[in-house]
């Protein structure tokens, strides 16, 4: 819903920004919250074709009329065509001399319907904004046909294509900022010593997005705080000199980590909270700022590298996600911290969210739970779970 009420927001101005952007849906139009965009800018077609719903009188808070003035592109139930549209889209400015900003959303799990397409897009080194909602067991009334669960390692593995995972509006709409301008740059391959990231060289974007509708934090980013978003991480609570876990999330699961971390608190003190937006930015940060010092830059440190400045070296980490819990399971190597990984790694599962986290044990209890029983010194420590 966030992704729609940021898309209608630019859709009202009349700037370079709005002018460029081509959306693209196969069937899911509405329900990924396109519809302000379309009721604003319009169908695309060769030949005005009138609103059928307003012609037939039937009722509709959407306008459904189709010119060639249109920024949307309405697809059938065709996931490969989906990514066959970006990519000619994404080359626009290589093909046609005019730049495009192209944006497909597509129902998450179905983004392995068109894997292969997906691949060679970014071989072409084409720009698009996927936007693929809603994603994991979240959407728990739906079953098993609508779940994913790998989608968060594609985003990892997939060159070309830089991997986000927000909680937030406000972390949303931060890095649709930087991915609109990402999208088009075209600089050279030397990485930024800041992060060791080749943000120069630019790509697209890959929002992981979720229906599960959460309270929305009251807060203002300190262009620090942004760079950290965009970055891949940021500390919602940073951990003391005396912090025995670190509790790492991604996405919607971020109430049971931000309530275990509250319960912890009772009776234990120092307890830290990192907010993970992008685990393929910094999983790649990382590699690359290990290569450059096996190449002798020995200075080199990635984002995450900084931010576990914080972490005491007796820490544990615990990681929760609704994906795979290998997307988080690097972390431990970081700094060589026992780590417990929670995530999601079979499907097909339908009920209330609450009882397909506790199910999948990414709920809470879950995590508090892992606390108890997660290694610290080859000792076990116990935490209340109450």
């Amino acid at each position: 819903m966030g992704f729609g009420q940021i898309l209608h927001e630019i859709s009202k101005q009349d700037d370079e920004l709005a002018k460029h952007i081509v959306t693209t849906a196969p069937d899911v139009t509405v329900s990924t919250n396109l519809g302000p965009w379309v009721n604003q800018r319009g169908l695309f077609a060769k030949e005005e074709l009138a609103d059928t719903f307003k012609a037939e009188r039937i009722p509709s808070t959407f306008k459904w009329a189709f010119s060639p003035q249109g920024q949307h592109i309405e697809l059938g139930i065709a996931e490969s065509n989906l990514f066959l549209l970006l990519s000619a889209l994404g080359l626009s400015h290589s093909i046609n001399g005019q730049r495009l900003l192209p944006i497909g959303t597509v129902y998450d799990p179905f983004i392995l319907r068109a894997a292969d397409q997906l691949n060679y897009a970014c071989y072409q080194d084409a720009r698009f904004m996927l936007v693929a909602t809603p994603s994991g067991v979240t959407l728990a009334p739906e079953g098993g046909a609508h779940q994913s669960i790998s989608t968060p390692l594609i985003g990892m593995a997939q060159d070309g294509l830089a991997a986000f995972e927000p909680a937030f509006v406000d972390e949303l709409a931060t890095i649709m900022r930087f991915g609109f301008d990402y999208m088009q740059r075209d600089g050279e391959g030397d990485p930024d010593e800041r992060t060791w990231l080749r943000d120069q060289t630019g790509g697209s974007i890959y929002l992981r997005l979720s229906t599960r509708p959460l309270e929305q934090p009251l807060r203002t980013f300190t262009p620090e705080e942004e760079q950290d978003i965009v970055d891949g991480a940021y500390w919602l609570r940073k951990p003391g000199p005396n912090a025995e876990i670190v509790i790492a999330y991604t996405g919607a699961v971020a109430p049971e980590a931000i309530n275990a971390v509250g319960l912890m608190a009772e009776d234990r003190r120092d307890v830290g909270l990192l907010a993970i937006t992008s685990a393929d930015r910094l999983n790649a940060g990382w590699t690359a700022a290990q290569r450059a010092r096996d190449r002798g830059a020995l200075h080199a440190r990635s984002h995450i590298e900084r931010l576990f400045d914080d972490v005491p070296d007796n820490c544990s980490l615990i990681t929760v996600l609704d994906g795979h819990p290998a997307t988080l399971a690097w972390l431990g190597a970081v700094k060589g911290n026992s780590i417990r990984t929670l995530g999601v790694e079979h499907f097909g599962q339908t009920g209330t969210i609450a009882d397909l986290y506790a199910h999948y044990g990414i709920d809470t209890q879950s995590i508090l739970r892992a606390a108890e029983t997660i290694s610290t010194g080859g000792k076990i420590r116990y935490i209340k779970a109450s």
